[in-house]
């Protein structure tokens, strides 16, 4: 392979990568030395500056991630009608929430990017006893969403409106939403 072959595909990986790669195992991927890896990061790096050294190995610094907090009430039929809202207008379910009287907060995590998740989730549900986390609140849940931008949570904002999912935050909850 040669040199400028062996650095395009580094970039690759570490584009797809979801940690850091160390440079022994890009020597070790495309036996040469880790000293030639240095060298081949080096002139990477000098044309894609997002790409920093870690003790761990190297990386691509992802973009910022801009986030809110949504209230949304609804019932067991409309879950799927709600999370495919967030999906396909380019967010991502981190969590979902619920401000229990007695017990507080109470989060869990979901990280829910596509509507294959989507039907994942629905069929987990489905095939258990278990029953959504906002029934404990009579529907009414948070979730913290995630998206490329603060337009992309404009959108997502104006869609759960238009369905009639989203529910204004009360005074005392904007005291408490958690940054």
């Amino acid at each position: 392979m040669k040199t400028g072959e062996r650095r395009a595909e580094i970039v690759k990986m570490l584009r797809s990568a979801d940690q850091p790669i160390a440079a022994k195992d890009l020597a070790a991927q495309f036996q040469v030395s880790r000293q030639v890896i240095v060298q081949d990061m080096a002139v990477i790096r000098a044309s894609i500056p997002e790409i920093i050294s870690t003790n761990r190995g190297y990386v691509i610094q992802k973009d910022e991630v801009c986030s809110r907090e949504f209230k949304v009430c609804h019932g067991q039929d409309r879950v799927e009608e709600e999370l495919n809202i967030f999906v396909d207008y380019g967010g991502i379910v981190r969590n979902v929430s619920i401000s229990h009287r007695a017990y507080g907060r109470i989060t869990a995590e979901m990280d829910i990017r596509s509507r294959q998740d989507v039907c994942e989730f629905i069929a987990r549900l489905g095939n258990s006893k278990s029953t959504l986390l906002g029934n404990a609140t009579s529907g009414y849940h948070y979730h913290v969403i995630e998206a490329a931008s603060q337009q992309r949570l404009d959108l997502i904002e104006e869609k759960l409106k238009e369905a009639g999912l989203l529910v204004p935050l009360l005074p005392w909850e904007l005291e408490q939403k958690p940054q």
